[in-house]
């Protein structure tokens, strides 16, 4: 079992930077590829980043490549999403998932745990 609790949310100007972080509970998680989900008002869920167990593979979505940048510390037991030059359409609500003893995957459907969300709102 694991549980996923992000933080670090907030209002933003476009152009500014957020740091989110998910603290995850749980002997699994050295063992699972994590990943940052977002979802819209009115649209699906997406896919923003991803990062293997051993944090040597990284991987983003077209749209935040550049920008964003998904890390984490395993010693901790967290896995951070620093979110540079930051755009009114990355306004959405920021989700953590963990998917233990698999690799990373751009589908949602592909992970095990979720954590509750955080809003991140970017105003022009």
């Amino acid at each position: 079992q694991v549980q996923l609790v992000e933080s670090g949310g907030g209002l933003v100007q476009a152009g500014g930077s957020l740091r989110l972080s998910c603290a995850a509970s749980g002997r699994t998680f050295s063992n699972s590829a994590m990943a940052w989900f977002r979802q819209a008002p009115g649209k699906e869920r997406e896919f923003v980043a991803a990062i293997s167990w051993s944090g040597g593979t990284t991987k983003y979505a077209d749209s935040v490549k550049g920008r964003f940048t998904i890390s984490r510390d395993n010693a901790k037991n967290t896995v951070y999403l620093q979110m540079n030059s930051l755009k009114p359409e990355d306004t959405a609500v920021y989700y953590c998932a963990a998917r233990p003893h698999g690799s990373w995957s751009r589908e949602w459907i592909n992970y095990d745990y979720w954590g509750q969300g955080t809003q991140v709102t970017v105003s022009s």
